[in-house]
């Protein structure tokens, strides 16, 4: 079992930047993939950014890659979320994701709300 603790988060104002983390615990949590995913309200779940397990692969959904950066720290099992030129559009709960390989989730955080407003 994986057990992924989220911190960060919280509300700001546009154009603001903002740094979720989340570290992996648990037998099996080395070497997974490691992103996340949001849900703003009244919409489904959209990816974000991940990284995969070996190292050689980073992804960003569409509406994030020119603003957000995600990065690993590997020895530790930890991924950070870098947003930065955040919008209301922004607004979400964050999940922090990990699973085999990118596009395959088995772990799943609690959430982190994330809340651009001026």
């Amino acid at each position: 079992q994986v057990h992924l603790a989220e911190s960060g988060g919280g509300l700001v104002h546009p154009g603001d930047s903002l740094r979720l983390s989340c570290a992996a615990s648990g037998r099996a949590s080395s070497g997974l993939a490691m992103g996340w995913y949001r849900q703003a309200p009244g919409k489904g779940r959209e990816f974000v950014a991940a990284t995969s397990g070996n190292g050689n692969g980073i992804f960003y959904g569409e509406s994030v890659k020119d603003r957000f950066t995600i990065s690993r720290d590997y020895a530790k099992d930890t991924v950070h979320l870098q947003m930065d030129s955040l919008g209301p559009e922004d607004t979400a709960v964050y999940y922090c994701v990990a699973g085999p390989v990118p596009g395959t989730y088995n772990y799943w955080g609690q959430g982190r709300q994330v809340t651009v407003s001026s």
